[in-house]
């Protein structure tokens, strides 16, 4: 009882010192001009920052809002499992970042070059300073191809490519299609990652083409994981053994790659068990998932956690230190898988937590991990893997979603696009929550 209360005195404190900061950010002059300050600010224009801002919209009015973003294109990366595989077209993945900022939502197109949350502001690569009552972090994650000797040199080579990255994608496609025979590799590194199954999605689309154009007895396929499970969650692991012992692929676990050789078709990994002991791979094929980490401009922040990462309240969303910052997505330390699918979940907690210190009150609503990963198992298989923090299963649908299905195919490659095109991005799409309630009659 004691803790309890204890825990309720330092969040009112909390929200009693952001009250109080930004009534007096709002009375005082603090040199910006007005068209520098907004009710609410939006760091990055991806799925997170583009459901947020259209949600926040709707709370505060179109006018208070603001984004910075510096890419003018925005891309659904899901897809690009598949384009990798030949499957879709790159094309299909991208629209303009001008159709999908909110209407009448101001657009910062620059980067964002500092973080100063103890004035309330942010200082964009352009010198501009931008102050706030509310900030929403949505940065995302970086690639690190450069953590891989060899790379991104490597990718000016043939055989080599990446579904991880715009630039690389379709080089992925191009290895495949002209692959002849050899090993067929495909590796997992040892950072966080986004979809963390997509690594082994494209091993499992690459084995289909390879059975599909008559190569697949001349393919030997390797997949060398710095993990030491093939994937997370038990029941959705298990599921995939099976799939690796009847199509004959080979799984390493603990195996990271940390060079690639592409002039001698070589890639080196080392042993994550054993310090010092590495093992060359030739290769007629490589697909690489780079190492991964938080934007650089948290880093370093008083933002950050230890690891760089945005510093949240898992339950909800809410930094743990200033209490009118926000976090959602990649960008965030939430011990959860970083999908397009947990940032939905997100969004839809987050809208609840702002709601609620809009109007002075203590958050009211947990996230609860909620991910999902549609494990492409072929052209037209795929297992929808449901889960939450605890690694626990929560599916939507009322029947075993670690069985191979077609339906669940069709839904990865089109229903889902157009959730996130017209309802995530829309900021109406929060996850499938209540429909799972009503799937499994209220039991779930």
């Amino acid at each position: 009882m004691a803790s309890a209360l204890h825990s309720h005195l330092l969040l009112s404190k909390q929200y009693g010192r952001a009250f109080s900061v930004i009534n007096s950010q709002i009375h005082t002059s603090c040199g910006l001009a007005s068209k520098d300050h907004y009710k609410v600010l939006v760091l990055g224009g991806g799925s997170g920052g583009i459901a947020m801002a259209a949600r926040m919209k709707r709370k505060v009015g179109a006018e208070n809002v603001a984004i910075v973003e510096p890419s003018e294109m925005h891309y659904y990366q899901p897809i690009w499992t598949l384009v990798g595989a030949g499957a879709k077209r790159i094309a299909s993945s991208g629209r303009s970042t001008a159709s999908v900022i909110p209407s009448g939502v101001k657009w910062v197109k620059s980067k964002v070059a500092e973080l100063d949350p103890d004035n309330n502001t942010v200082r964009t690569d352009s010198g501009k300073k931008i102050s706030y009552d509310y900030l929403i972090v949505a940065l995302g994650l970086q690639l690190h191809f450069e953590k891989i000797k060899g790379l991104p040199e490597a990718f000016e080579h043939p055989k080599i490519g990446s579904n991880y990255s715009l630039q690389t994608v379709e080089k992925t496609w191009n290895a495949l299609r002209n692959f002849k025979e050899g090993n067929a590799l495909f590796t997992f590194p040892n950072t966080p990652v986004k979809c963390a199954g997509a690594p082994q999605k494209i091993m499992y689309l690459s084995d289909a083409f390879l059975r599909k154009t008559g190569k697949r007895s001349k393919a030997n396929i390797i997949y060398n994981t710095s993990l030491p499970v093939l994937f997370g969650v038990k029941k959705y692991a298990d599921a995939l053994w099976e799939i690796v012992k009847k199509r004959d692929l080979n799984v390493n676990l603990r195996s990271n790659l940390i060079e690639v050789r592409a002039d001698k078709q070589e890639a080196v990994f080392e042993n994550l068990d054993k310090p010092g002991e590495t093992k060359v791979l030739e290769y007629e094929m490589i697909h690489v998932t780079p190492p991964m980490g938080p934007p650089a401009v948290l880093k370093g922040s008083s933002l950050d956690d230890a690891g760089g990462w945005l510093d949240v309240n898992k339950d909800n969303l809410q930094h743990k230190k200033y209490a009118n910052v926000f976090g959602i997505g990649d960008c965030t330390n939430l011990p959860t898988s970083k999908t397009a699918a947990a940032v939905a979940a997100q969004s839809a907690v987050l809208d609840r937590t702002v709601s609620r210190i809009l109007k002075k009150q203590i958050p009211d609503k947990a996230y609860n991990g909620y991910t999902s990963c549609p494990l492409v198992t072929s052209y037209n298989t795929v297992i929808l893997a449901e889960f939450d923090y605890d690694g626990q299963p929560l599916e939507t649908f009322p029947v075993d979603q670690s069985k191979e299905s077609r339906i669940m195919y069709f839904m990865k490659a089109d229903v889902m696009p157009h959730l996130y095109w017209h309802g995530l991005l829309k900021g109406i799409w929060g996850g499938p929550g209540p429909y799972r309630t009503i799937m499994h009659l209220g039991m779930k």
